[in-house]
């Protein structure tokens, strides 16, 4: 199978082009390139298909081998991949995702995507939407008890969920203790994933993420954007935030006015690379 590791802003995926290549078993496939000793190492796997109502196609799977619905460093590399190895000449396109179609602004820099836009949507805040537990119409600053500690937590969807908790220390926190808790807490039907964030001043929030099926990454553009939501709606920080994550900045914007969330960021080929996939009975084997 031939393959492309991409990363944005540290968010790694093993991308593979369905137009050339078929993946019989993708949640498996999943799992085996994610292992960062036996596999390739990534957080997951994306593929890029052909739409009948978009230009493009991505299903992405967690390392897990659980399919997700949306991913924003993804959706950026899967705009990069798509017009830097020649599948589009356009710098306006759609991508089809479990969440609905996305539309993507490309800047192109020396024959090459350099940045993305993305237009994520409008942010989900009904609980059963989400999904997330509550008799309220929002759940915005709520308690919530998770491993026998108190938290307060904003839940918003981006296409997946996300439950926002604001601490004091993000960098020093035991985020491998914390998130799992939060992940398959009871009030989450679908599990969740969790961001743990910091307001640094109006315009700029610092954030750690448990991603649901991938544990703790680098970056998570939907989370991001959940956390720029959340903290507007805390009233923490103005429509505008600068989402700083482990592996790198996102800019992120919520137009209140037309219920959009706009993100921008880079999106980064690793390598290109082949791999033997192991038969159900067989050992592992590959070559890059």
């Amino acid at each position: 199978m031939k393959f492309t590791k991409m990363h944005g802003i540290g968010n790694d995926y093993v991308y593979v082009n369905c137009f050339q290549e078929q993946v019989a078993d993708p949640g498996r496939t999943a799992v085996f390139v994610s292992d960062r000793h036996f596999g390739i190492g990534s957080d997951g796997l994306i593929l890029i298909k052909p739409s009948d109502k978009a230009d493009f196609t991505m299903e992405m799977y967690n390392a897990d081998g659980s399919q997700g619905a949306m991913c924003g460093n993804g959706i950026r590399c899967v705009a990069k991949y798509v017009y830097d190895y020649g599948l589009t000449d356009q710098t306006d396109i759609s991508i089809e995702t479990k969440s609905g179609i996305k539309y993507l602004h490309l800047t192109v820099e020396q024959g090459k995507v350099a940045f993305v836009k993305v237009d994520m949507g409008a942010p989900i805040l009904e609980p059963g939407k989400i999904p997330v537990i509550s008799q309220k119409d929002r759940v915005v600053d709520e308690p919530v008890t998770v491993d026998g500690k108190n938290y307060h937590m904003t839940a918003v969807s981006m296409g997946n969920p996300h439950t926002i908790v604001y601490v004091e220390d993000v960098k020093g926190m035991k985020i491998e203790e914390i998130g799992p808790g939060f992940e398959n807490h009871p009030c989450f039907p679908d599990r969740v994933n969790t961001e743990f964030v910091r307001i640094i001043d109006r315009h700029t929030a610092e954030m750690r993420v448990w991603e649901r099926g991938s544990g703790e990454t680098l970056a998570c553009g939907t989370g991001a954007c959940a956390v720029a939501v959340a903290s507007i709606l805390n009233g923490y920080t103005e429509d505008e935030v600068t989402v700083k994550l482990l592996g790198g900045d996102l800019k992120i914007e919520w137009d209140q006015k037309a219920n959009r969330v706009y993100m921008t960021g880079p999106a980064t080929v690793v390598f290109d690379g082949e791999i033997i996939l192991p038969e159900e009975s067989s050992g592992i084997s590959s070559k890059s």
